[in-house]
Protein backbone atom coordinates (compact mmCIF):
# COMPACT_ATOMS: atom_id res chain seq x y z
CA UNK A 1 0.00 0.00 0.00
CA UNK A 2 1.09 3.13 -0.83
CA UNK A 3 1.25 6.47 0.98
CA UNK A 4 1.97 10.27 0.51
CA UNK A 5 3.70 12.42 2.67
CA UNK A 6 3.97 16.18 2.36
CA UNK A 7 6.63 18.84 3.60
CA UNK A 8 4.97 22.46 4.22
CA UNK A 9 7.77 25.02 4.41
CA UNK A 10 7.77 28.63 4.51
CA UNK A 11 9.01 28.39 0.51
CA UNK A 12 8.43 25.20 -0.38
CA UNK A 13 5.95 22.43 -0.32
CA UNK A 14 7.79 18.75 -1.56
CA UNK A 15 5.34 15.85 -1.73
CA UNK A 16 7.05 12.20 -2.25
CA UNK A 17 5.04 8.95 -2.04
CA UNK A 18 6.32 5.77 -0.95
CA UNK A 19 5.86 1.66 -0.37
CA UNK A 20 5.06 -0.21 2.02
CA UNK A 21 8.79 -1.01 2.57
CA UNK A 22 9.03 2.72 2.93
CA UNK A 23 11.05 3.53 -0.14
CA UNK A 24 10.23 7.31 -2.32
CA UNK A 25 8.52 5.99 -5.84
CA UNK A 26 7.32 9.53 -6.65
CA UNK A 27 7.59 12.93 -6.14
CA UNK A 28 6.41 16.31 -6.61
CA UNK A 29 7.48 19.74 -5.49
CA UNK A 30 5.91 23.32 -5.25
CA UNK A 31 6.10 26.74 -3.68
CA UNK A 32 4.15 28.13 -0.64
CA UNK A 33 1.97 30.33 -1.69
CA UNK A 34 2.88 33.76 0.35
CA UNK A 35 -0.92 34.78 0.10
CA UNK A 36 -4.33 33.56 -0.64
CA UNK A 37 -4.92 31.89 3.05
CA UNK A 38 -5.37 28.47 4.24
CA UNK A 39 -7.32 27.85 0.87
CA UNK A 40 -4.48 28.35 -1.27
CA UNK A 41 -2.26 26.12 0.99
CA UNK A 42 -4.51 23.43 0.62
CA UNK A 43 -4.84 24.06 -3.57
CA UNK A 44 -1.27 23.86 -3.75
CA UNK A 45 -0.58 20.71 -1.25
CA UNK A 46 -3.56 18.60 -3.54
CA UNK A 47 -1.39 19.96 -6.69
CA UNK A 48 1.64 18.41 -5.40
CA UNK A 49 0.07 15.07 -3.99
CA UNK A 50 -1.30 14.12 -7.36
CA UNK A 51 1.65 15.59 -9.29
CA UNK A 52 3.49 12.99 -6.72
CA UNK A 53 1.08 10.17 -7.30
CA UNK A 54 1.20 10.24 -10.98
CA UNK A 55 5.01 10.27 -10.78
CA UNK A 56 4.34 7.16 -8.70
CA UNK A 57 2.38 6.01 -11.25
CA UNK A 58 -0.38 5.59 -8.36
CA UNK A 59 -4.34 6.65 -8.74
CA UNK A 60 -5.02 9.05 -5.85
CA UNK A 61 -7.62 7.38 -4.76
CA UNK A 62 -5.39 4.37 -4.05
CA UNK A 63 -3.31 6.16 -1.57
CA UNK A 64 -3.38 4.65 2.63
CA UNK A 65 -3.35 8.45 3.35
CA UNK A 66 -1.51 11.50 4.12
CA UNK A 67 1.34 12.72 6.18
CA UNK A 68 1.77 16.50 6.61
CA UNK A 69 4.43 18.28 8.57
CA UNK A 70 4.19 21.51 8.82
CA UNK A 71 5.13 24.67 10.84
CA UNK A 72 3.58 25.28 13.85
CA UNK A 73 1.41 23.31 16.22
CA UNK A 74 -0.93 20.41 16.30
CA UNK A 75 -3.74 19.89 18.71
CA UNK A 76 -3.79 16.28 19.44
CA UNK A 77 -7.33 16.38 19.92
CA UNK A 78 -8.40 17.54 16.88
CA UNK A 79 -6.36 17.88 14.47
CA UNK A 80 -6.12 21.88 14.10
CA UNK A 81 -2.91 23.68 13.09
CA UNK A 82 -2.14 26.87 14.69
CA UNK A 83 0.83 29.30 15.17
CA UNK A 84 2.15 28.73 11.83
CA UNK A 85 3.63 32.32 11.70
CA UNK A 86 5.37 31.39 8.18
CA UNK A 87 2.11 30.38 6.69
CA UNK A 88 -0.53 33.09 5.29
CA UNK A 89 -3.42 32.52 7.62
CA UNK A 90 -1.93 29.93 10.30
CA UNK A 91 -1.85 32.06 12.72
CA UNK A 92 -5.53 30.63 14.48
CA UNK A 93 -6.17 27.27 14.22
CA UNK A 94 -6.93 25.73 10.94
CA UNK A 95 -8.34 22.38 9.90
CA UNK A 96 -6.00 21.57 7.49
CA UNK A 97 -6.20 17.23 7.64
CA UNK A 98 -9.74 17.34 7.53
CA UNK A 99 -9.46 20.28 4.65
CA UNK A 100 -6.93 18.14 2.76
CA UNK A 101 -8.81 15.21 3.33
CA UNK A 102 -11.93 16.68 1.34
CA UNK A 103 -9.46 18.38 -1.39
CA UNK A 104 -7.31 15.15 -2.60
CA UNK A 105 -10.07 12.76 -2.11
CA UNK A 106 -8.71 10.44 1.11
CA UNK A 107 -9.93 9.13 3.87
CA UNK A 108 -7.05 9.30 5.91
CA UNK A 109 -4.51 12.63 6.93
CA UNK A 110 -2.64 13.23 9.43
CA UNK A 111 -0.26 16.49 10.54
CA UNK A 112 2.89 16.75 12.49
CA UNK A 113 4.89 19.18 13.53
CA UNK A 114 7.58 19.88 10.56
CA UNK A 115 10.62 18.90 12.82
CA UNK A 116 8.89 16.19 14.77
CA UNK A 117 8.33 14.42 11.54
CA UNK A 118 11.72 15.32 9.64
CA UNK A 119 13.39 14.50 12.80
CA UNK A 120 11.62 10.90 12.84
CA UNK A 121 12.90 10.23 9.55
CA UNK A 122 16.53 11.28 9.89
CA UNK A 123 16.18 9.44 13.27
CA UNK A 124 14.67 5.80 11.43
CA UNK A 125 16.70 6.70 8.07
CA UNK A 126 19.23 9.04 8.53
CA UNK A 127 22.35 10.61 10.22
CA UNK A 128 20.18 9.90 13.27
CA UNK A 129 20.39 6.09 13.11
CA UNK A 130 22.16 4.47 16.23
CA UNK A 131 21.47 7.34 18.86
CA UNK A 132 19.18 6.97 21.75
CA UNK A 133 19.47 11.02 22.96
CA UNK A 134 19.14 13.23 19.91
CA UNK A 135 18.92 16.89 19.74
CA UNK A 136 17.64 18.10 16.40
CA UNK A 137 17.77 21.59 14.69
CA UNK A 138 16.48 22.37 11.58
CA UNK A 139 17.00 26.26 10.29
CA UNK A 140 14.85 27.76 7.30
CA UNK A 141 12.04 29.52 6.97
CA UNK A 142 11.96 29.64 11.13
CA UNK A 143 14.19 27.68 13.35
CA UNK A 144 12.85 24.33 15.13
CA UNK A 145 13.97 21.59 17.47
CA UNK A 146 13.16 18.50 18.04
CA UNK A 147 14.50 15.87 21.01
CA UNK A 148 14.83 12.13 20.65
CA UNK A 149 14.94 11.15 24.73
CA UNK A 150 15.77 6.86 25.34
CA UNK A 151 15.09 6.21 21.65
CA UNK A 152 11.81 7.79 21.79
CA UNK A 153 10.30 11.17 20.18
CA UNK A 154 9.20 13.40 22.92
CA UNK A 155 6.86 15.47 22.39
CA UNK A 156 6.75 17.16 25.89
CA UNK A 157 3.27 17.66 28.23
CA UNK A 158 1.98 20.27 25.26
CA UNK A 159 3.46 18.69 22.42
CA UNK A 160 5.55 21.87 22.16
CA UNK A 161 8.96 20.41 23.14
CA UNK A 162 12.15 20.94 20.90
CA UNK A 163 11.11 24.92 19.86
CA UNK A 164 14.37 25.73 20.25
CA UNK A 165 14.15 28.67 18.12
CA UNK A 166 12.33 30.72 20.75
CA UNK A 167 15.29 29.91 23.86
CA UNK A 168 16.15 33.65 24.57
CA UNK A 169 19.79 34.48 23.75
CA UNK A 170 19.81 38.06 23.89
CA UNK A 171 17.45 39.27 26.49
CA UNK A 172 15.49 42.36 24.45
CA UNK A 173 17.22 41.63 21.73
CA UNK A 174 16.07 41.75 17.87
CA UNK A 175 12.13 41.54 17.27
CA UNK A 176 10.90 37.50 16.37
CA UNK A 177 8.32 36.61 14.07
CA UNK A 178 6.83 34.74 17.39
CA UNK A 179 6.61 38.41 18.58
CA UNK A 180 8.88 38.23 21.35
CA UNK A 181 12.33 39.81 21.84
CA UNK A 182 15.58 37.90 21.76
CA UNK A 183 14.60 34.44 20.53
CA UNK A 184 17.34 32.81 18.45
CA UNK A 185 15.24 32.73 15.50
CA UNK A 186 15.36 36.61 15.47
CA UNK A 187 18.91 35.73 14.28
CA UNK A 188 19.58 32.86 12.64
CA UNK A 189 15.64 32.16 10.72
CA UNK A 190 15.07 33.26 7.31
CA UNK A 191 12.32 35.23 7.87
CA UNK A 192 14.00 37.42 10.43
CA UNK A 193 17.46 37.20 8.39
CA UNK A 194 15.52 38.56 5.47
CA UNK A 195 14.23 41.45 7.39
CA UNK A 196 16.98 42.40 8.70
CA UNK A 197 18.86 42.61 5.15
CA UNK A 198 16.13 44.61 3.85
CA UNK A 199 16.21 46.80 6.42
CA UNK A 200 20.69 47.21 6.35
CA UNK A 201 19.72 47.57 2.93
CA UNK A 202 17.42 50.49 3.04
CA UNK A 203 19.78 52.12 5.61
CA UNK A 204 22.31 52.26 2.61
CA UNK A 205 24.44 49.67 3.05
CA UNK A 206 25.67 47.53 -0.07
CA UNK A 207 24.33 44.24 -1.16
CA UNK A 208 23.96 41.87 -3.24
CA UNK A 209 20.90 39.82 -1.82
CA UNK A 210 18.34 41.46 -3.44
CA UNK A 211 19.68 41.49 -6.77
CA UNK A 212 20.40 37.70 -6.39
CA UNK A 213 16.82 37.04 -5.08
CA UNK A 214 15.76 38.97 -7.99
CA UNK A 215 17.68 37.15 -10.30
CA UNK A 216 16.78 33.83 -9.21
CA UNK A 217 12.94 34.75 -9.53
CA UNK A 218 12.89 33.88 -5.71
CA UNK A 219 9.68 35.74 -3.43
CA UNK A 220 11.75 35.78 -0.51
CA UNK A 221 15.21 35.42 0.72
CA UNK A 222 15.65 31.43 -0.02
CA UNK A 223 18.73 29.50 1.18
CA UNK A 224 19.57 29.35 -2.49
CA UNK A 225 19.75 32.96 -2.19
CA UNK A 226 21.98 32.84 1.02
CA UNK A 227 24.62 30.46 -0.24
CA UNK A 228 24.98 32.26 -3.71
CA UNK A 229 25.43 35.72 -1.64
CA UNK A 230 27.84 34.34 0.61
CA UNK A 231 29.83 32.47 -2.19
CA UNK A 232 30.03 35.71 -3.93
CA UNK A 233 31.56 37.38 -0.54
CA UNK A 234 28.86 39.67 0.08
CA UNK A 235 29.78 41.58 3.16
CA UNK A 236 26.31 42.20 4.78
CA UNK A 237 25.51 38.40 3.93
CA UNK A 238 28.26 37.19 5.52
CA UNK A 239 27.91 39.91 8.79
CA UNK A 240 24.29 37.94 9.21
CA UNK A 241 25.11 34.74 8.95
CA UNK A 242 28.18 35.40 11.73
CA UNK A 243 25.54 36.63 14.06
CA UNK A 244 23.27 33.45 12.53
CA UNK A 245 25.70 30.63 13.70
CA UNK A 246 26.52 32.55 17.08
CA UNK A 247 23.17 32.17 18.12
CA UNK A 248 22.87 28.67 17.25
CA UNK A 249 25.67 27.83 19.22
CA UNK A 250 24.72 29.67 21.97
CA UNK A 251 21.07 27.97 21.75
CA UNK A 252 22.38 24.33 21.01
CA UNK A 253 24.94 24.50 23.75
CA UNK A 254 22.40 25.39 26.19
CA UNK A 255 20.24 22.94 25.17
CA UNK A 256 22.67 19.89 25.63
CA UNK A 257 23.60 21.38 28.98
CA UNK A 258 20.02 20.70 29.95
CA UNK A 259 18.74 17.43 28.81
CA UNK A 260 22.99 15.44 27.70
CA UNK A 261 22.39 14.37 24.70
CA UNK A 262 24.72 11.83 22.80
CA UNK A 263 24.59 13.77 19.30
CA UNK A 264 22.85 16.92 17.60
CA UNK A 265 21.86 16.82 14.13
CA UNK A 266 21.33 20.08 12.12
CA UNK A 267 19.03 20.31 8.83
CA UNK A 268 16.43 22.20 7.40
CA UNK A 269 16.98 24.54 4.27
CA UNK A 270 20.03 26.76 5.24
CA UNK A 271 21.72 23.44 6.95
CA UNK A 272 21.24 21.11 3.48
CA UNK A 273 22.29 24.36 1.27
CA UNK A 274 25.63 25.74 3.26
CA UNK A 275 26.67 22.45 4.41
CA UNK A 276 29.55 20.75 6.16
CA UNK A 277 31.22 24.42 6.81
CA UNK A 278 28.00 25.59 8.15
CA UNK A 279 27.55 22.73 10.76
CA UNK A 280 31.20 22.80 11.99
CA UNK A 281 31.09 26.33 12.63
CA UNK A 282 27.89 25.71 14.68
CA UNK A 283 29.94 22.71 16.29
CA UNK A 284 32.84 25.68 17.21
CA UNK A 285 30.26 28.57 18.31
CA UNK A 286 28.74 25.66 20.82
CA UNK A 287 32.04 25.29 22.89
CA UNK A 288 32.43 28.59 24.94
CA UNK A 289 29.03 27.83 26.27
CA UNK A 290 29.21 23.78 26.82
CA UNK A 291 29.00 22.27 30.16
CA UNK A 292 30.31 18.83 28.91
CA UNK A 293 33.55 18.34 26.67
CA UNK A 294 32.67 19.22 23.34
CA UNK A 295 34.10 15.36 22.15
CA UNK A 296 31.04 13.94 23.79
CA UNK A 297 28.71 15.84 21.80
CA UNK A 298 28.79 14.34 18.05
CA UNK A 299 27.29 17.12 15.80
CA UNK A 300 26.49 15.85 12.59
CA UNK A 301 24.53 17.64 9.23
CA UNK A 302 21.55 15.51 8.48
CA UNK A 303 21.53 12.84 5.77
CA UNK A 304 17.86 13.43 3.90
CA UNK A 305 17.99 17.03 2.83
CA UNK A 306 15.02 18.28 1.44
CA UNK A 307 13.54 15.03 1.77
CA UNK A 308 13.40 14.45 5.44
CA UNK A 309 10.49 16.38 6.35
CA UNK A 310 8.05 14.66 3.45
CA UNK A 311 9.94 10.87 3.84
CA UNK A 312 9.00 11.54 7.83
CA UNK A 313 5.32 12.89 7.21
CA UNK A 314 4.66 9.64 5.36
CA UNK A 315 6.16 7.78 8.51
CA UNK A 316 3.67 9.50 10.51
CA UNK A 317 0.90 7.06 9.22
CA UNK A 318 2.77 4.18 10.60
CA UNK A 319 3.07 5.32 14.15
Amino acid sequence: MHTAGVDLGGTKVQGVVVDHDGKRVGEARGKTPVSGGPEAVVAEITTVVKAAAKDAKVAVGKLAGIGIGSPGRVDPDTGDLFGAANLPGFRDPVPLGSMVADAVGVKRVVVGNDVVVATLAEHRLGAGRGFDDLLTVFAGSGVGGALVLGGELRAGSHWAAGEIGHMVVVEGGELCPCGRRGCMEAYAGRVALERAARAAAAAGRPTELLAIQERQGRPRMSSGVWKAALDAGDPLAHELIDRAIEALGAAIASAVNLVDVQAVLIGGGMGDKLGEPFVRRVETAMIPHLFLPPSQVEVRLGELGDYAGAMGAALLLRR
